[in-house]
């Protein structure tokens, strides 16, 4: 059953978010005018589908389908009992070369991805390559996942509202776009920081889903250990949105820190081990 704390953060965020969305929409019909409804209407059912299918092409586009048979079947068998006791349908399976230790999950609970990289399947033993995947099936089982690819482009689209609001929706004034453009970001910044209160939560529970469904947390807490330290020095060749999604997403600087999208690895271990 799905952590009931991560329940009640989606299910706040999803209404603020939902809000944020009328709001698009009202900023749409009054520059369109009422006559346009059915237009924006049409826009804002079909954008978050479109936007859903295109984060998931974008999540997967350097990532080949993982073959059933050879080095990889063991990875199809554990994935597929681990899916059979999360009541989930087995997701679609993949490998990609990362350059560091890493994976996520994408898509929804009944049409889900899995992405492995080569690099984790090389340097993880079996018990915690597990413990990977029990991971991210834990998010296509949460829902969480869906949650952050919505959030982003919601975000987006606030964005833009809010510039249009400003630059065109009153007095001409002089730096309007400059000052639009300003506003734009800020709004965007705090959408994201509304999806970030998710974000970091959402790893605590598939830690903790997974040290459920695999019998123990200390596989997952090797895992993590192995992959941060083998992620030192090395560089990653995945985008800032594939890495949001990943298991492990090293942030470095200050600004990193505050807008990280997963807790501490340290923090993440002590409670797998606790």
């Amino acid at each position: 059953m799905t952590d009931f704390g991560l329940k009640v953060r989606m299910f706040v965020v999803g209404s603020l978010l939902a809000a944020l969305y009328l709001f698009v929409g009202a900023v749409g019909l009054a520059f369109l005018g009422m006559g346009a409804w059915p237009i924006v209407l049409a826009l804002l059912i079909t954008f978050p589908f479109i936007q859903y299918k295109l984060g998931t092409w974008m999540a997967t586009r350097g990532a080949e389908e993982m073959p059933e048979e050879g080095q990889y079947a063991d990875i199809h068998r554990m994935t597929e009992s681990l899916s059979r006791d999360m009541g989930i349908k087995k997701p679609k399976l993949m490998v990609q070369q990362m350059g560091v230790p890493n994976a996520f999950a994408t898509g929804r609970k009944g049409n889900g991805v899995v992405v492995v990289s080569e690099e984790l399947i090389r340097m993880l033993d079996r018990d915690e390559l597990e413990g990977v995947v029990a991971h991210e099936l834990a998010h296509i089982k949460n829902r969480d996942v869906l949650m952050m690819t919505v959030g982003s482009s919601i975000g987006m689209m606030v964005g833009y509202a809010v510039y249009f609001v400003y630059v065109f929706g009153g007095e001409d004034n002089p730096g309007g776009f400059i000052v639009g453009w300003i506003l734009s970001m800020v709004a965007q910044m705090l959408v994201t920081i509304l999806v970030m209160a998710i974000s970091r939560y959402r790893e605590y529970v598939a830690d903790d889903d997974a040290r459920q469904y695999i019998g123990s947390g200390d596989p997952l807490a090797r895992a993590l250990e192995k992959i941060s330290k083998g992620a030192e020095n090395r560089e990653s060749t995945i985008d800032e949105g594939q890495a949001a999604l990943c298991i492990f997403n090293s942030e470095r600087g200050l600004l990193e820190t505050v807008f990280a999208t997963h807790p501490p690895t340290e923090k993440r271990i002590e409670k797998l081990r606790s």
